[in-house]
């Protein structure tokens, strides 16, 4: 059995005005039609045309957009209120250099960030001269800040030990250590390198060259005035020496004992004068007023 469909059964979809009244579909299959093609609701308006009314659903993209926003702001907030620590400042740096192999072309190892390229420049070509020519290998390390040891020169030692395990390799081996916090510093060696420059050298650098320039700052100058010694030291040449504590004193402010007691007696006769003053003027005055009467 066939079903003829008329060609205006779908007219009312499209122009209610030209559309029959009779259709050929029954009133159950009429419904289906409508339910297919008009998925959002209609509405006739003025002028008897069908016009669309949109969802009151929030569209997909304003979530979308929503949910970007709020991801932007969180990892925004992520960065700013958590930064990143840079690797120079990583803690317990100290380890990291008893974990390390010694230098053996750079000569250096600038933990604290202190020192500039041409100090390292000079240091290395001054340590590679002397070991070519005396075969005395000297490392210099900066350290900012030592917690595992009380001062710099049990570091120093762990250090030499660490690196220069038997008694063979550290021989001829020296280290000068620089902690720019402490503001301190520290030299060892194995046994040749310690009685090639002295303990008078030794001591003099540690005590005057190291902290005396830390104090100010100067950690270039400390450790090339140190490296200068030690390498003037070996090769038998005179000290240059190291600078010295600049002598800072003040005069005092205060009076001695005989200025406060000639103050004092001045100061008294002035009192004593104005006193006088103002009572005998005012007296003077009322007695001639009275006289006058």
């Amino acid at each position: 059995m066939e079903t003829i469909f008329s060609p205006h059964s779908f007219c009312p979809l499209f122009n209610p005005k030209t559309c029959s009244s009779r259709t050929l579909l029954s009133p159950s299959l009429l419904r289906k039609p409508t339910s297919c093609f008009l998925n959002k609701p209609v509405s006739l308006n003025v002028k008897g045309q069908l016009s669309e009314r949109a969802p009151l659903s929030v569209p997909k993209t304003w979530v979308s957009h929503l949910h970007h926003g709020l991801a932007a702001l969180a990892l925004s907030l992520a960065i700013n209120f958590c930064p990143i620590l840079p690797s120079d400042l990583a803690m317990a740096s100290e380890f990291d250099i008893l974990n390390e192999s010694p230098p053996t072309d750079s000569y250096v190892i600038d933990d604290a960030g202190v020192l500039s390229k041409l100090t390292k420049s000079d240091l290395k070509q001054m340590f590679s001269d002397l070991e070519s020519r005396k075969n005395f290998h000297i490392n210099a390390v900066t350290v900012r800040k030592l917690t595992s040891k009380a001062d710099a020169f049990e570091y120093a030692d762990q250090v030499l030990e660490r690196w220069y395990p038997t008694v063979e390799e550290g021989n001829n081996k020296g280290i000068v250590v620089l902690v720019t916090s402490q503001k301190e510093g520290a030299i060892t060696g194995g046994p040749a390198f310690v009685k090639a420059i002295g303990d008078t050298v030794l001591d003099s650098t540690v005590s005057e060259n190291l902290p005396v320039l830390a104090t100010e700052e100067k950690y270039n100058e400390a450790m090339l005035s140190s490296a200068k010694r030690l390498i003037a030291a070996i090769d038998g040449l005179p000290d240059p020496g190291g600078p010295k504590f600049q002598d800072n004193k003040r005069e005092s402010n205060f009076k001695s004992k005989e200025e406060t007691q000639e103050k004092r007696g001045q100061f008294t006769l002035v009192v004593g004068g104005l006193l006088v003053i103002a009572f005998v003027v005012p007296m003077a005055q009322y007695y001639a007023y009275v006289s006058k009467k």
